[in-house]
């Protein structure tokens, strides 16, 4: 059910649309639920470092007690592992760590003593060696602010307990390989991080970008999940399964005046045949000002209607509304409404993540938008390129728009993560992809590291 648009809303109410969506004291129920059953607990309890081998059960002592003091670093199987993980641990500062807490040089020394005493020293050395690793993978969960909102906490990254991190590289088809491509981070974060260590920038502000969009991705999920990442920055969408993107789209983003925010939060439900509720403080730019040009029939052209509020409406004659006035700002809080069909700015469907911010994944009819090289004409929701693909991809089947109702609610089996983030560096090939800083976050957050000013990546060579 809606509500109207008022003092006490306005800073919470859909972006898109001006109201809380139809289903949403519904679906908060429904999704509750759904939460719970679908949430699935990590060992990353977000604990301090000094709890971390305090959980009972799932320290290193405990791993080496599962498997018989086995080693893992130095097993005959481990390739070079544990230089790999000497490697990372002695570049931690790329990582924006302090190497020093590693005892890189100790570990070192270890190893080379394990190679002459083996019967005495391997154990102790592979111990070192793990203790380390928990250490520097919980470290990477708990880095700095990267400007996204986690709506839904399950999402936010999490410390793993030292036993949680041991297992995970145990159970991975290749040791090394999977320390070499750090396995417990994002594939993005992991190229843009070897892109830094390789020198792969041109100038001191692409490697500041470069710098800076490893923290954004470091709060991306790592792991075989099925999600959707939604680059604004790119304007691109991407569909994962199994560690990797099946499918991309092109999107359309939010203005710059109405940027699309930065959020991790579960697609819940898709609505079929959905209303455009217009946004009242976008009521003179996207109606009232074709109605002063062309008259009240644009109106009944394009469907829509004034309503007296969004719960039990009641038709408005448009006669009656200063349409003048609406365009001006004079006139505020009017209500419009927009009937599903062909001319439906939310297109056939919208895919819902209940968010403070009013964004969505939505259908759209204006299709000459996304052949455009630069496309952020949204009011902050991300309009999409074929949303019944995604919904095939989300569902598994074709979502029946045809012999659906209006506004008809189909919930998700398993609600799927959605990552929409702001990544003006991405991995391309064997080199980094800029893309330009329309937003201004990274020329805010780029400042406030340096105390001084700094230009767009805009500059840097963007695609």
């Amino acid at each position: 059910m809606g509500i109207s648009i008022g003092e006490r809303v306005k800073s919470l109410r859909d972006k898109c649309t001006g109201r809380w969506p139809v289903h949403f004291f519904r679906i908060m129920t429904l999704a509750a639920g759904a939460a719970i059953l679908t949430a699935v607990p990590t060992a990353a309890a977000a604990t301090a470092p000094s709890a971390q081998a305090a959980v009972a059960g799932q320290s290193v002592d405990d791993f080496y007690r599962s498997r018989n003091n086995y080693p893992l670093w130095l097993a005959p199987n481990a390739g070079d592992a544990a230089q790999q993980l000497l490697n990372l641990l002695s570049s931690a500062n790329l990582d924006g760590l302090d190497s020093s807490r590693y005892r890189v040089a100790e570990l070192q020394a270890a190893i080379e003593a394990a190679k002459r005493d083996k019967r005495k020293r391997v154990t102790g050395a592979d111990r070192m060696l793990s203790e380390a690793f928990a250490a520097y993978v919980a470290d990477l969960k708990q880095g700095p602010d990267a400007g996204i909102t986690f709506v839904d906490a399950g999402l936010r990254p999490t410390r793993p307990t030292p036993l949680a991190a041991l297992l995970t590289a145990t159970v991975a088809p290749s040791l090394a390989d999977y320390v070499r491509s750090m396995g417990w981070m994002h594939p993005i974060y992991a190229e843009l991080r070897e892109a830094l260590a390789n020198h792969s920038y041109s100038t001191d502000q692409q490697r500041d970008v470069i710098e800076l969009n490893m923290r954004r991705a470091r709060v991306l999920p790592p792991g075989k999940q099925r999600y959707v990442l939604v680059n604004a920055a790119q304007q691109r969408l991407y569909m994962y399964e199994d560690g990797k993107p099946v499918d991309s789209m092109v999107v359309v983003v939010g203005k710059p005046k109405w940027p699309t925010p930065m959020l991790a939060a579960y697609i819940r439900y898709a609505a079929l045949n959905p209303y455009w509720y217009v946004p009242s403080d976008l009521a003179g730019e996207d109606v009232g000002q074709y109605v002063v040009k062309f008259g009240l029939k644009y109106l009944s052209d394009y469907g829509y209607e004034v309503v007296s509020d969004w719960n039990d409406p009641t038709i408005i004659d448009p006669k009656t509304i200063n349409w003048k006035g609406v365009v001006d700002g004079s006139v505020k809080d009017i209500m419009i409404r927009q009937r599903p069909g062909p001319k439906n700015f939310m297109g056939r469907m919208k895919f819902m993540f209940p968010n403070d911010f009013g964004v969505y994944l939505h259908d759209n009819p204006r299709r000459e938008l996304f052949k455009e090289a630069s496309r952020y004409f949204s009011g902050g929701c991300v309009r999409l390129e074929d949303a019944s693909r995604l919904g095939r991809w989300l569902f598994g089947r074709d979502l029946d728009w045809q012999s659906a109702g209006t506004e008809e609610m189909v919930p998700l089996p398993r609600p799927v993560p959605v990552y929409i983030t702001y990544l003006t560096a991405m991995p391309d090939g064997g080199s980094i992809a800029y893309y330009d800083d329309v937003y201004g976050r990274d020329a805010a957050r780029l400042a406030a590291t340096s105390g001084e000013g700094t230009s767009s990546s805009a500059s840097l060579g963007n695609r």
